[in-house]
């Protein structure tokens, strides 16, 4: 259980103290990491980058880490509040984007996301073609269905 791998030098302290929670109340379920990952909806590989540092976990998963060692109300809220702390200091990756961003930043909820531009219409004549094709299928299949009904019926 308590076999990790050591964390990255450099760490921030806020980091290190938050991860080294997580990794004991972790150890206190007595679960795999595949047996955590599926009593949660995160995977084995999801919870191996947020217990080692490489990436922050969501929110979402303290709790579901919390729920599943059995710690609620205050118990629970503390490991909240450090992993506050602890994403507000998290290393961020060496810029592989303009904005040096993570690709999912577990911070920012969905709603808070920059709207990535829609996609252009299709043209007005495809449109049509595609409209003709779905009234065809649909003539067809009604065409079927009656001339089941009459043949059976």
């Amino acid at each position: 259980m308590g076999s990790w791998q050591p964390l990255p030098d450099g760490l921030p302290s806020e980091v290190r103290h938050f991860v080294e929670q997580m990794r004991q109340l972790k150890d206190g379920t007595g679960l795999s990491l595949a047996a955590l990952g599926a009593r949660t909806a995160y995977s084995k590989s999801s919870w191996q980058r947020y217990l080692n540092a490489v990436q922050p976990p969501p929110r979402q998963a303290v709790a579901a880490l919390c729920r599943v060692a059995g710690l609620a109300g205050a118990d629970a809220e503390r490991h909240v509040v450090r992993w506050e702390l602890a994403v507000e200091a998290w290393p961020r990756p060496a810029p592989a984007n303009p904005a040096g961003e993570y690709e999912d930043d577990p911070t920012v909820p969905w709603w808070d996301r920059p709207e990535e531009e829609p996609a252009p219409l299709p043209a007005p004549r495809a449109v049509g073609r595609l409209l003709l094709y779905a009234v065809l299928i649909l003539l067809a299949l009604l065409a079927t269905a009656v001339g089941g009904a009459v043949a059976f019926g």
